[in-house]
């Protein structure tokens, strides 16, 4: 059995284990199988796909329409929306419609609020899930002091809750998952261990005790939340508590809650879910995009399909064997930047900066740096740059016969440096060691993740360090170069160089948000530098996928953050519409996170983290929120854009776009 050993900066790892199988190999973590129809999950099984139906699950017709669409997609499990019995009835014509067309996908019910509908829904469909924050709980935002009485009074009224519905599903075989999710928390298990991770886990685990006690383990669980830091930490912390508290090997759930549209969705989707399966950790995924659910499913496969040969593919990594048992630089249940001297603009309390590697141009124009956020305006003559301004521009062995905007600086290839103080040097670690002319102020050096352990780097001042690996689980064999540098107190900081010589645009921004944001999560990383060897016009995309990646990991924010479900049968309104029109008027508030949800059961809890919230709560009525408390109730929806504006001007948080926005 493993612990947290007491210094808040070493980790206890059990024979190189403590949340995961392995931190220097691809391994799934051990499950018991659960069977979901006749569906099996579980480390046995593949990583299963599914998604959540939009159409109101009032219209039969419409709901097994969808579902065939997202069936044929790929999705191997269906989940439907029952908010209330009528919904939950209802599903027995939606499940009998889809058996008569020759479709048997197993079909989950999706209960908040309401027992009653998951009793019901429990007899007809092979799985249900049930949220621990609201299934026995009203949330009022209270504090509470509990007695450890009076809190065990609450245990014993959420096991009188939550009981029949054990032995519906145990009579019944049907599964279910108990999923947290972080912006739903009741008052009781925030009153106990806070907003935070453990808290997370132990909302869970209270209801899971009642399972084990009745011997029922048909059972899925998942941590949700729409910060990737703190869900990754959740997931962690709840693989080990399940293995230090005795209970079963329960497969996980993975997603992340609300993580919009577009490119957004899926780098932040990518970051939270791909670190997860690096570690080996999930069963079956869900990557919630604010777009139909048939256009989730091969963003899952694709983040899938990379760990399907994973373990025969990748280099075998050199486990840390210094210590035994081995102790981790890091705290994998919190996040924590590893400390670095502060070098030029790096490093130390700056945020990690973004490289752009144009070394494939042979040529370098005004114009082409309009694709990494800096513009050349000729009629005042000069530059302006957007949030999405690249920091550094790497062009190898080409010159730029311009001078360029002061927000970017440029790097060349040590070989072709001539010594100006406004350009910095870029130097392979031979070179580095060779060289007799160095940048009095700023150089770069290039090392293999894998040399880490075998060059000397002490003493070394002046110097960022430019990371890179080969190795096809290059997040594992990246990490081990930074236990590396713990190992021997180094504090120089580090850029994540990484490259994707044979991915299309859509794989680029689900990999690469996998390997860097799951380093960044754990507190590795003072830039990132990408680049898609043999492609050309590549820049643009690049340059946003880095930043995206910075921001969804929550190390570095570059632009509003939108907060939108990927709505369901609850939703009021058109959600796909209303992001848009909201995004178009406020993609300009760099910082702000707004929360677009399409029903008061998603709203406040699940834009917890929300500056500015948009909730619909009726038919074309719509509440405004700062925060989780509702300012505006009852906002005619063809208004309510206009009204978040207003509140957010008189909050102070609004600024006019510039000319480059």
């Amino acid at each position: 059995m493993t612990r947290l050993i007491d210094s808040p900066n070493t980790h206890l790892i059990a024979d190189g284990n403590q949340y995961a199988p392995s931190l220097w190999s691809y391994q799934r973590r051990e499950t018991i199988p659960v069977q979901i129809g006749d569906l099996y999950m579980g480390s046995d099984f593949p990583i299963r796909i599914q998604s959540m139906t939009t159409v109101d699950t009032m219209d039969t017709q419409g709901s097994i329409e969808q579902c065939i669409r997202m069936i044929d997609a790929g999705c191997e499990l269906v989940r439907i929306t029952a908010p209330s019995v009528k919904e939950a009835q209802n599903l027995e014509n939606i499940r009998n419609g889809l058996r008569a067309r020759g479709y048997h996908t197993p079909l989950v019910a999706d209960i908040h609020f309401t027992p009653n509908a998951a009793e019901l829904a429990a007899r007809i469909v092979e799985k249900v899930r049930i949220n621990p924050g609201n299934y026995a709980d009203k949330k009022r935002f209270e504090t509470i002091d509990y007695t450890d009485v009076s809190y065990q009074a609450e245990l014993d009224r959420i096991r009188d809750k939550f009981l029949p519905l054990v032995k519906i599903c145990k009579e019944y075989g049907t599964a279910m998952r108990i999923g947290t999710n972080h912006g739903s928390l009741s008052d009781r298990i925030l009153s106990r261990y806070g907003d935070t991770p453990l808290g997370m886990v132990e909302s869970a685990l209270e209801f899971l005790r009642i399972c084990e006690d009745e011997q029922y383990s048909n059972i899925v669980l998942s941590m949700k939340s729409s910060n990737t830091q703190v869900m990754v930490e959740a997931y962690r912390l709840l693989s080990k508590k399940l293995a230090d508290g005795g209970f079963k090997a329960y497969p996980m759930h993975l997603g992340v809650t609300e993580a919009g549209e577009g490119e957004d969705g899926r780098i932040k989707s990518a970051v939270g879910i791909g670190t997860l399966l690096e570690d080996g950790l999930g069963d079956t995924i869900r990557v919630s995009l604010t777009e139909d659910p048939e256009f989730e499913i091969p963003v899952a496969q694709e983040l899938v399909h990379r760990y399907e040969f994973r373990s025969a593919q990748s280099t075998p990594i050199e486990p840390v064997t210094i210590e035994k048992p081995f102790v981790s630089p890091i705290n994998p249940f919190a996040h924590e930047r590893r400390q670095t001297h502060e070098v030029a603009n790096f490093g130390g309390h700056q945020v990690p900066r973004v490289i752009a590697d144009f070394s494939q141009m042979p040529r370098i124009q005004m114009d082409d740096l309009k694709a990494i956020g800096h513009f050349y305006l000729p009629e005042p003559d000069k530059w302006a740059m957007n949030d999405l301004g690249a920091d550094y521009i790497f062009t190898g062995k080409h010159a730029i016969d311009f001078m360029l905007p002061n927000g970017l600086k440029q790097i060349v290839n040590a070989a072709f440096w001539d010594g100006n103080a406004h350009v910095f040097p870029f130097f392979t670690w031979e070179e580095w060691c060779d060289a007799g002319n160095k940048h009095a102020e700023l150089n770069f050096v290039l090392v293999e993740a894998e040399d880490l352990t075998s060059i000397s780097l002490s003493n070394l001042s002046n110097v960022i360090l430019v990371i890179q690996s080969s190795n096809v689980h290059q997040m594992a064999a990246l990490r081990r170069g930074f236990f590396a540098l713990n190992q021997q107190n180094i504090q120089i900081p580090v850029v994540l160089k990484m490259a994707y010589p044979n991915v299309d645009d859509n794989q680029l921004q689900l990999f690469a948000p996998t390997d860097a944001g799951g380093l960044l999560i754990d507190g590795f990383g003072d830039g990132i530098m990408l680049s898609m060897p043999y492609m050309q016009d590549k820049n643009a995309l690049l340059n946003a996928t880095a930043f995206g990646i910075l921001q969804a990991s929550r190390v570095r924010i570059s632009k509003t953050e939108y907060i939108s479900c990927p709505s369901c049968g609850r939703t009021l309104f058109d959600l796909q519409e209303t992001t848009a029109k909201i995004r178009q008027v406020t993609d300009h508030l760099k910082g702000i996170k707004i929360g677009i949800m399409g029903c008061i059961v998603n709203g406040p809890g699940e834009m917890a983290d929300a500056d500015y919230g948009y909730v619909g709560i009726g038919k074309d009525k719509i509440a405004l929120y700062k925060g989780q408390e509702v300012v505006k109730k009852s906002v005619p929806a063809d208004s309510a854009v206009d009204e978040l504006i207003t509140l957010i001007k008189e909050n102070g948080d609004w600024r006019e776009p510039s000319i480059n926005e």
